[in-house]
């Protein structure tokens, strides 16, 4: 396809709220530049303050949905977020494995939501790790997460973090970046590593509640980063710079009384 617009592609759930989710997906590719595509894989009834249901899209409308798109428009990265079970996980990773030889796959493995709720039956995390993660360029989960997918206690510490994440990269993803947003301290600290070194990305911690879809916000950031022909490290650094500033200029919006949305668009325009 000579001259084809390059595109990002999420895989993942619809967040009724906009905060999180595909919604969150598309924002931020908007934001920065690139053009987005989407899988759905589910339908959730949220907002601010919780998830209230959720409707699963069948298997075989996630891989239609994926040839469709892979037959027509010109992806460069994908990142996938929520699946609600192990049918819509095999269907995604057959369909990926098929279709997307050479495309860097960002995996953020969406377990819970902001505002706790699970969205990942326990049964599922197997099929997750066995047939998804190994797909990963990345694997970006948070401590909670990271615990999860390990079967351990979740991270206290940098050191803890980088312990797991060498246990993480076993599972077969090429690189793991564990969020360190839920430590205490005034600095929050992702920890990166790709088998070889670690890197840490730091940034001041805010005092905020609007937090809803900032791991969805980070992993389609790097995901648009890589299809601007930034490499892996840079990405991640790119991303994080900018969903530091989506929260920061979060802090004027007033939605819901929950954990409100980002502001994704300061780059462009305040809130307002």
């Amino acid at each position: 396809m000579t001259g084809a617009t390059l595109a990002a592609l999420s895989i993942a759930g619809s967040d009724s709220s906009a905060g999180a989710g595909l919604q969150a997906d598309l924002k931020t590719f908007s934001a920065l530049g690139v053009y987005g595509a989407t899988v759905v894989t589910a339908v959730t009834a949220q907002n601010t303050q919780g998830v209230t249901a959720i409707h699963l899209v069948p298997g075989k409308v996630i891989s239609a949905q994926l040839d469709a798109v892979f037959s027509d428009l010109s992806i460069r990265a994908i990142k996938t977020g929520m699946f609600g079970n192990e049918e819509g996980i095999s269907a995604a990773a057959g369909s990926l494995e098929r279709l997307a030889g050479g495309i860097p796959i960002i995996v953020d493995p969406v377990m819970i939501s902001t505002s706790g709720s699970r969205l990942l039956p326990k049964g599922a995390e197997k099929a997750l790790a066995q047939k998804l993660i190994p797909l990963a360029a990345l694997l970006t989960p948070n401590l909670h997460e990271a615990a999860a997918l390990l079967g351990s206690e979740a991270a206290q510490n940098e050191n803890e973090m980088r312990r797991q994440a060498k246990r993480l990269l076993a599972l077969g993803a090429r690189a793991v970046l564990i969020k360190g947003g839920h430590l205490s301290g005034p600095e929050a600290a992702d920890v990166f590593y790709g088998g070889s070194r670690f890197l840490s990305y730091s940034a001041p911690r805010i005092a905020t509640k609007n937090t809803h879809g900032t791991g969805c916000t980070l992993s389609s950031a790097i995901a648009a980063c890589l299809v601007k022909g930034l490499p892996m490290e840079e990405a991640i650094a790119e991303a994080k710079a900018y969903l530091q500033g989506a929260i920061e200029q979060a802090a004027g919006l007033h939605i819901g009384s929950g954990a409100g949305p980002l502001w994704h668009f300061y780059r462009q325009t305040p809130p307002r």
